[in-house]
């Protein structure tokens, strides 16, 4: 198994970097705990204590880039739509009980204020159009909605320290996996969801030290993932669709 992985890794690295090719190259590796998607399963598990309980019955939770499904553990009550690209990993959504839909992020096959939740959860810094991405999510979030997203500030740090340095550890991202060009600045996203009604609340995260080095001697163990002040790395941030009266609901703490 490990000259499988250490195989599929090689190849991946032979891609340019964002080449949405490298998820079809690891498309077995979705549900490894200590695989090259570690990463995303503690950041999809920082995103479960988000999400909102759902209200009424066949509300929708809308989870975009939605990968292998990895969030499915958290839509109870929900009606669970995946969104991604990638066919490959849209078959492991589907098998964990999302209602997989191929489709492209900055264009949804989704009707308007329909969705009571919207996840884009380490997807913003994967897109080439990030205006028509936030637009498309605010459009097809209902009043009231919340928006729950995850990425990669667009600052030196995170170039060295998430490219460069992360790529390369443990429980890292997958080589080539990012490009540095697509990084998001928090302060640009914040105002492209204000023109869109959503008050977006964001805050940094890192894995815990604790965590990770318990990580690196049994490699099935979860790292949580802890606030930080500094949003220079990875953040994260929750905001809530204005409604139709001018009031929002109070969001997530």
């Amino acid at each position: 198994m490990g000259a499988v992985i250490s195989m599929q890794r090689r190849r991946s690295t032979r891609r340019d970097r964002n080449d949405l090719r490298q998820y079809d190259d690891l498309m077995t590796q979705w549900w490894r705990p200590e695989g090259p998607f570690a990463a995303l399963h503690w950041l999809a598990a920082s995103r479960r204590a988000l999400v909102p309980a759902a209200t009424d019955p066949g509300q929708i939770l809308l989870d975009l880039g939605c990968g292998g499904g990895l969030m499915a553990d958290t839509s109870a009550g929900y009606v669970h739509v995946g969104v991604d690209l990638t066919t490959s990993a849209l078959v492991h959504a589907r098998g964990h009980g999302l209602t997989a839909v191929r489709g492209d992020v900055s264009s949804l096959p989704i009707a308007p204020a329909t969705a009571s939740v919207v996840v884009a959860g380490e997807i913003l810094e994967h897109v080439h159009d990030l205006d028509a991405v936030v637009a498309e999510i605010c459009r097809v979030l209902r009043p009231g909605g919340t928006v729950l997203i995850d990425t990669i500030n667009d600052t030196r740090f995170a170039g060295i320290a998430l490219v460069h340095i992360a790529e390369r550890l443990p429980g890292g991202p997958p080589r080539h996996i990012h490009d540095p060009s697509l990084f998001v600045d928090a302060t640009r996203l914040q105002r492209l969801f204000a023109a869109g009604g959503v008050d977006l609340d964001v805050w940094g995260l890192r894995p815990s030290v604790r965590d990770y080095l318990r990580f690196l001697v049994d490699r099935r163990r979860s790292v949580e993932m802890v606030r930080t002040r500094s949003t220079a790395g990875v953040y994260q941030g929750v905001g809530v669709k204005v409604d139709v009266s001018g009031a929002v609901e109070r969001s997530p703490s």
